[in-house]
């Protein structure tokens, strides 16, 4: 028999992912460098992530097949789209260092297309 106290429900999931979202955006807001700002991006879509596999877990466990997959399969694709924005923005970050010698965002603005 477990202790209720230690018993984790939806609300501690929702915590901890309010905890990840106001660091991603925290970090996004006040980085000025672009490695950081990614850092920010994937700690918001870890926080998506764990809330569609707990939102999975505790709102339809309670139907009569058991968990639906939905969560797990959408926590699959954030994790593959991550990878690929991380990617692609390391790919820029890098031309960006090679032209300017510089990963500061701010410097961004002299770039022309």
């Amino acid at each position: 028999m477990t202790h209720p106290a230690l018993d984790i429900g939806l609300t501690h999931y929702l915590l901890v992912t309010t905890t990840l979202v106001a660091a991603g955006i925290a970090t996004i807001l006040t980085k000025r460098n672009a490695i950081g700002i990614l850092i920010g991006v994937e700690l918001v879509l870890n926080a998506a992530a764990i809330n569609l596999v707990a939102y999975n877990h505790f709102a339809w466990s309670a139907g009569k097949g058991g968990p639906a997959i939905e969560g797990v399969m959408f926590t699959a694709f954030i994790i593959v789209l991550a990878a690929a924005e991380a990617a692609v923005a390391l790919a820029i970050v890098l031309n960006y260092y090679n032209n300017f010698s510089s990963v500061d965002v701010d410097q961004a603005d002299s770039l022309s297309g």
